[in-house]
């Protein structure tokens, strides 16, 4: 045994264990019931657990500290996201009379009440070790919040200004009376509460006033150097107001200022067979978005159980939706402090990416002599930057086609695609305008793009276009060559710096017809046509991972090797899972590398024996999509843009690839795979009761981490 489990979840779950069940059926008589709803983790459940696993990398003292911090943040922002979408979707739910439950058989009020339970222990983990660890910590490295009672006369003269300059001009407190009702709340933004005794000028006496916080200003200011005890001295903006609010309300006296802050649904929706121009809809909606309906209300714990009442009553919210933090309300602006400290021991070591030495300086020869994988962030972006500007200036180039679902505001991609479409080159953009929380920068992009002349399509009605591809139609003696690039993750180069994505370039003519043809599909209204070598959602990805997985357990009950690896960010697609319940019956070896959501239970006795769950959390969100079929002596390896995910195989335009180059096979093989499966420092394994354990190396045990492995595999140079 080379390593041991750390279990780190509370075991809730008193239903019967999935091996209970099996023990109660007759294997002689009955079939196994794969629809059990024990044999099935809760999809939001599964969800929330992600975030606890983000949350623990911030608990680890192993960690660098603004790391850490950095991390805390992250869960702060995911679980801010969480209430967003899908507490608020359980809500509407539960609204609509809806009581249908999923594989797991949980209500949408069953499945709420779960969420208040664990998200209520979860908020109370992260100020608890903010509190009580991290500040702490960081004020050991001279990296210090400064809070009223500490304050001495040349600060609080310093705080005066900052109020009475930055501050006081831009504010508009509002007294609330009948002509002047609870202002419009924005989602997530900063607020106060203040109660009041006394009378304004006009002889009102309401009691209460609301102060909005800016959101031009930091949440964090930077005391000047001179006037701080520390290298890094901070105030909070909260509490430059919290001891100036008084001054905003002349003659009368506060006697009580609470900062609150509300999560709102922001899931918008736009009836797409109803409207003439999705563009014009969603620029409707998107306002609307700030203003959807309250699922959570943070308060401070040292707000009075009356104020807490009033609003919860303004906001129609319950106790289950009331968090009360000891701390800021809005935790996750804490994630500008790193930006602001210039503390490299306290920080990841820098490395810079690596560009593959198969890489040319004129690409289209590069990928002409062979295909070229890139494995991101350990090897550039640039190259595919580069493939783009090499397109838009070549004068050989005659069209450039490319998805874009999410990319940077200021995108060098998008600035050549226009300068490729003012140079009278054929562009076609298919933008997807739908992209959550992207759906204005992607407007903005889809506008660009048409005034300098690109064709732009916002995909096909019904499914969201996640494919992630580009095509270059070039010229060469006399014929037309066809250059592909295809990936698992954004054409967006900052995230391409944190996400571990592959992408894959090719000349390949089948698949340069296959990628034709999709693009065909998302730009004309003609039927589908048939693909050599992709699979492609919504048609054949779902029936091909169906039939590849049940191909593998037909070599297993050939007594012949059978073994399915796939890495994915979520698996939820309950036929897939039945499938492979199916297959580890069959005796195949299953290995999962699952980053997020999980709703299939391993290890379950006659079940999933053979199945092995995996989910890595580290200092890169893992995000590449690859999955590995070895029939007998045949491995297959694919990588796509889809996870196994209802929306991705069946409601969503996505491209999955094969690997057929036998080294870049191996690469994906030895790197993407199993070097993961190798990860004993930041894995975390699902037991068959739904858990989450992380493995901690026994002593003497060879440490290995997939991720820095991989720095030093790839990256050019890591200092520190």
């Amino acid at each position: 045994m080379q390593s041991k489990t750390e279990n780190t979840e509370n075991r809730e779950n008193k239903e019967e264990k999935p091996s209970e069940i099996l023990d109660k059926q007759s294997e002689e008589t009955k079939e196994i019931d794969l629809n059990r709803p024990e044999f099935y983790i809760n999809r939001e459940l599964s969800l929330l657990a992600f975030h606890r696993r983000v949350l623990a990398q911030a608990k680890d003292s192993k960690m660098p500290l603004l790391e850490r911090l950095r991390f805390l943040c992250i869960a702060s922002t995911n679980l801010d996201e969480f209430f967003e979408l899908r507490v608020a979707g359980l809500k509407q739910q539960v609204v609509a009379g809806a009581v249908q439950a999923g594989p797991d058989n949980l209500s949408p009020q069953e499945v709420l009440n779960r969420i208040s339970t664990a998200a209520h222990e979860f908020v109370d983990e992260q100020y608890s070790l903010l509190n009580e660890n991290v500040l702490n910590f960081l004020e050991d490295e001279g990296i210090s919040f400064l809070k009223r009672d500490q304050w001495n006369k040349a600060q609080s003269k310093w705080v005066r200004e900052y109020f009475e300059n930055e501050l006081s001009p831009i504010l508009s407190p509002i007294g609330l009376d009948p002509a002047h009702p609870f202002p419009p709340i924005l989602n997530k933004s900063l607020n106060f509460i203040v109660s009041l005794k006394g009378k304004d000028a006009f002889g009102r006496d309401s009691g209460r006033a609301v102060v909005q916080a800016p959101r031009a200003l930091p949440r964090i200011i930077p005391l000047p150097q001179e006037l701080s005890n520390h290298p890094y001295e901070f105030i909070f903006l909260s509490s430059i107001l919290h001891a100036h609010v008084e001054d905003l309300f002349p003659g009368m006296k506060v006697t009580g200022c609470y900062q609150f802050r509300v999560t709102r649904n922001s899931d918008l929706f736009v009836d797409e067979e109803a409207v003439e121009d999705l563009l014009r809809a969603l620029e409707g909606e998107l306002p609307g978005r700030r203003y959807g309906d309250t699922v959570r209300l943070e308060v401070p714990d040292n707000c009075p159980d009356k104020m807490i009442d009033f609003l919860l009553k303004h906001f129609k919210l319950t106790k289950l939706d009331l968090y009360q933090v000891n701390g800021p309300v809005n935790l996750n602006r804490l994630l500008a402090l790193p930006d602001l400290v210039d503390r490299p021991d306290l920080k990841y070591p820098s490395f810079t990416p690596s560009i593959p030495k198969n890489i040319k300086r004129n690409l289209f020869v590069s990928i002409r002599e062979g295909d070229i994988l890139l494995h991101h962030p350990f090897q550039s972006f640039t190259p595919v930057i580069d493939f783009v500007r090499q397109a838009a200036s070549d004068p050989q180039v005659l069209a450039i086609k490319q998805t874009l679902y999410r990319t940077s505001a200021d995108s060098v991609l998008v600035d050549a695609l226009v300068e490729a479409a003012r140079s009278n080159k054929e562009v076609t953009v298919v933008i997807e305008l739908r992209a959550r929380f992207d759906e204005e920068a992607n407007i903005r992009l889809a506008t660009r793009l048409q005034e300098a002349g690109a064709h732009v399509v916002y995909g096909v009605v019904g499914y969201k276009t996640h494919a992630k591809m580009i095509m270059v139609v070039r010229r060469e003696s006399k014929k037309l060559q066809r250059y592909v690039h295809l990936g698992t993750g954004n054409y967006h180069d900052r995230t391409a710096r944190i996400y571990t994505d592959y992408g894959l370039f090719s000349c390949n003519k089948d698949l340069g017809e296959d990628v034709h043809k999709m693009f065909m599909q998302l730009t004309s209204l003609g039927r589908s046509a048939s693909l050599k070598k992709m699979l492609q959602s919504p048609f054949t990805l779902y029936n091909g991972l169906i039939k590849r997985i049940e191909r593998t357990a037909e070599t297993a009950r050939e007594g012949k090797p059978a073994h399915i690896i796939a890495k994915m960010n979520a698996l939820t697609e309950t036929e897939i899972i039945r499938t492979l319940y199916r297959a580890s019956m069959a005796g195949v070896k299953i290995d999962l590398i699952v980053r997020g959501i999980c709703c299939l239970k391993p290890g379950i006795p006659g079940i999933s024996e053979t199945i092995h769950v995996r989910s890595i959390v580290g200092r890169f969100l893992e995000h590449t999509r690859c999955f590995y079929f070895l029939n007998g002596e045949k491995e297959e390896v694919y990588c796509g843009s889809a996870d196994w995910m209802v929306r991705n195989l069946l409601k969503r335009v996505e491209e999955c690839f094969p690997l057929e180059d036998k080294t870049i096979k191996s690469i994906v093989i030895e790197q993407g795979l199993k070097l993961y499966l190798e990860d004993n420092s930041q894995a975390w394994v699902l037991d068959n009761e739904g858990n989450y354990n992380r493995i901690v190396p026994e002593e003497g045990v060879e440490k290995v981490s997939a991720q820095q492995k991989l720095l030093q595999l790839l990256a050019e140079k890591t200092s520190g």
